[in-house]
C-alpha cells in the first residue's frame, strides 16, 4: 500500500486478525462444549453377568418394564414390592448435571431391579433430576438394552397439582389424584381417568411414552398430581389402584407392615404447593 509521500507499507487488515481470533475462540468454545457433553452423558452400569450378555449382542429379556419417576412413586414400589428379599439389583444409570452436584452419588443414580423368580420383569426407580438434554439419551440407552418384542411399559410419576389445568374449581381436598396417558399400542383398561386436555406430561415419563409411541410399544403413564412438595404417605398411597395391574407382573405385598411404612415413608417438612 502506498502513502501520499511514496512510502510502501505492508498491508494490514484488522478484519483478518479479528476473524482469526474468532476462529480461535470458537474452537475453544467447541472444545468446552464437547467436554461438557461428555460429562453430561448418561452411563449405564450393569452387573457383570448382564454386561457380558449385552457385549455378546444379546438383549435383556423383558416382558414388563415398570418405571417409577419421583420420590413418592419410587417409595410406593419400595413399600409394596422391593421390601422382600426376592429382588436382585441388576444395575444403575448414573447422570451428572447442574443439580446433581460435583460427583455422582446415590442421589444421582437410577437403580434397576429384577425379581429372582421372574427375570422377564424389570423395575427402575428414578429419584434424581434428569436435564432436558439427558432425557432422550437415557431413554434410548435403556431401551436399547431391552428386548422390545412383547414388551409392556408402565410408568408411575408425579407432578405438582399447580401444573394441572382445569376449567373447574380445584379445591385442596381434591389432591392428590391420579390420571393416565397411554400409547396407541396400549390395549388394557386404565385404573383411573385419562389426562384431560390441554394437560401434558413432561420429563422422563414423557420421553419414555414418546419412545414407546414411535416404536409401537404398549405403554401407560399413571401421573399423580399432589399438593405436597416432597415425599409423603398420602401421595404415595394414591398409586394403590395400580396394584391390580402391577400384581399381574410381580409379587406385591398388599398390606405392608407398619415397621416398613415407618422406615420408608417420612412425612416431615411437608409444604402445600397448591397455590404455587
Amino acid at each position: 500500500m502506498a502513502t501520499f509521500f511514496g512510502e510502501v507499507l505492508s498491508v494490514y487488515s484488522r478484519a483478518v486478525e479479528e476473524d482469526e481470533e474468532e476462529v480461535d475462540e470458537n474452537e475453544e468454545d467447541a472444545e468446552i462444549r464437547r467436554e461438557l457433553e461428555e460429562k453430561r452423558e448418561v452411563h449405564l452400569h450393569w452387573s457383570p453377568e448382564v454386561s457380558e450378555s449385552l457385549k455378546s449382542g444379546n438383549k435383556l429379556p423383558c416382558s414388563d418394564f415398570i418405571l417409577a419417576v419421583g420420590h413418592n412413586a419410587a417409595r410406593f414400589l419400595s413399600v409394596y414390592a422391593l421390601t422382600s428379599e426376592n429382588w436382585d439389583a441388576l444395575g444403575r444409570a448414573s447422570v451428572w448435571n447442574e443439580r446433581s452436584g460435583g460427583v455422582a452419588s446415590e442421589e444421582s443414580t437410577c437403580v434397576f431391579y429384577r425379581p429372582k423368580d421372574n427375570p422377564a420383569v424389570l423395575i427402575c426407580q428414578v429419584t434424581c433430576y434428569l436435564a432436558e438434554d439427558q432425557l432422550f439419551q437415557w431413554t434410548e440407552k435403556v431401551f436399547d438394552c431391552l428386548q422390545l418384542r412383547q414388551l409392556n411399559v408402565t410408568v408411575l410419576s408425579e407432578s405438582s397439582v399447580s401444573e394441572f389445568k382445569t376449567a373447574d374449581y380445584l379445591s385442596s381436598s381434591s389432591a392428590p389424584f391420579l390420571r393416565s396417558l397411554h400409547s396407541a399400542a396400549f390395549s388394557g383398561k386404565p385404573v383411573c381417568k385419562s389426562l384431560e386436555q390441554p394437560n401434558i406430561v413432561t420429563g422422563l415419563q414423557a420421553a419414555v411414552l414418546n419412545h414407546c409411541e414411535v416404536h409401537r410399544i404398549p405403554s401407560i403413564v399413571y401421573q399423580c398430581y399432589s399438593d405436597v412438595i416432597g415425599p409423603d404417605s398420602v401421595t404415595m398411597e394414591t398409586f394403590k389402584p395400580t396394584l391390580t395391574k402391577l400384581g399381574k407382573s410381580i409379587k406385591l405385598d398388599p398390606s405392608p407392615s407398619a415397621d416398613i411404612l415407618r422406615k420408608i415413608v417420612r412425612t416431615t417438612n411437608i409444604h402445600s404447593n397448591l397455590y404455587i
